[in-house]
């Protein structure tokens, strides 16, 4: 039968009806280990009882009221991720593309209320910034650009992590530079800790915004709440989705109150965006991850991940490459084709998103149980071995 949903994904052959924790079973009562979390979504694992319980709770008192009038819980947020980050404010969405178009809006209004309007942004290949028409000029690839032109002007893309590059690019013409300290599709590769602390020296240098797009890298996925807190620098503006609603559809957009100084009444909107329902998990969200007891977790998990993985690539050269992240954001470059490898999980029961650079991406659930990592790394085991003996 031909299905009546639009065909833009090459779709896997299973659906899913129930999860649990780090763990989804299939129609067919198949289970699953799920290394891949929606994409970084379900930060939480699936059908979290905290989770469960706030958005149960919520939905039996109010749904949608929409921004014509205050709504409480989008107000409790917005004051929680000020108080656990560097921003002033804060503009809820509904995904990240959603927060890529607001960034954008936010920082050529910041230049052009200051009487010397700007509108050349700086960003760098490999980059994913979402799949509207703005984001896709702001990556810039042909694989997300091809038959949509003309494009949006004003984006100039970089070599990823070429200093050089982006001195010689910026300029007093400048409007904002737009970077993931992570990339996610980009093959989960990472800017030092220097770069971001040059960038941030560049930048204020020539009068530029610094955005800091962390929809995947974000919400504790490092060990940090957010990834640019491990080099001591902050954005001006910063892109949030992916796990903050730990599922729920959630965005926000983070700013000082200098970079969104020209975004007043009637600059921006969202029908949906900032709703009670999905702030009230949000807010869940945000106090577990920004635990520091819960973030320190984060990261002995992902350090005991990552010696596994190191393990499979001792042992499996002809398979895998190298490791790549850092805490529970990992990535394994493959030497054979990465679609064979994720396939191959299929086959023994276990779920990985591949990327860019032909890397496969490692996206588990923030409160995986070790347990769960060792069975992962003996699935890993079996498919590389899988592969070998094709």
């Amino acid at each position: 039968m031909i299905s009546a949903v639009l065909p833009t994904y090459n779709r896997a052959p299973m659906a899913f009806v129930q999860g649990e924790g780090s763990w989804l079973t299939a129609e067919d009562g198949t289970r699953y280990l799920d290394l891949g979390s929606g994409i970084a979504v379900n930060a939480l694992g699936h059908a979290n009882p905290a989770l469960v319980q706030t958005l149960t709770e919520q939905a039996q008192k109010l749904w949608h009221v929409s921004n014509v009038y205050r709504i409480p819980e989008q107000e409790a947020l917005a004051q929680l991720l000020v108080d656990t980050t560097f921003a002033d404010t804060v503009f809820f969405t509904n995904s990240g593309t959603e927060t890529a178009e607001l960034a954008i809006k936010m920082a050529r209004k910041y230049h052009y209320d200051k009487g010397q309007p700007r509108e050349e942004f700086l960003a760098f290949e490999g980059a994913f910034h979402g799949r509207s028409t703005g984001a896709i000029a702001l990556a810039g690839s042909e694989k997300m650009t091809k038959g949509y032109g003309p494009l949006m002007p004003g984006f100039r893309q970089l070599p990823f992590g070429d200093l050089e590059a982006l001195k010689a690019a910026i300029s007093d013409k400048t409007c904002a530079v737009i970077v993931e300290p992570i990339q996610g599709e980009g093959g989960i590769r990472a800017l030092s800790d220097a770069f971001l602390r040059e960038m941030r020296a560049l930048c204020d240098a020539h009068g530029a915004l610094l955005i800091f797009d962390e929809v995947q890298c974000g919400m504790g996925r490092t060990g940090r709440l957010f990834a640019h807190e491990w080099a001591g620098v902050a954005p001006d503006i910063m892109m949030v989705a992916k796990g903050i609603g730990g599922g729920f559809p959630l965005g926000a957009v983070l700013a000082s109150e200098q970079a969104a100084s020209g975004m007043v009444a009637g600059t921006h909107g969202s029908t949906y965006g900032g709703n009670p329902l999905g702030c009230a998990v949000g807010a869940k969200v945000v106090q577990i991850i920004s635990d520091p007891a819960f973030l320190a977790e984060v990261s002995r998990k992902g350090a005991l991940l990552r010696q596994g993985l190191e393990g499979l690539v001792a042992s499996h050269p002809a398979v895998f490459a190298e490791v790549r992240g850092q805490g529970l954001m990992l990535g394994l470059k493959c030497v054979v084709t990465n679609t064979d490898v994720v396939k191959e999980g299929y086959g023994q029961h276990l779920l990985t998103v591949a990327a860019a650079d032909n890397a496969i991406r490692i996206l588990p659930a923030l409160n995986i149980p070790d347990e769960d990592i060792a069975e992962a790394l003996k699935r890993l085991d079996a498919v590389a071995a899988a592969l070998e003996a094709a």
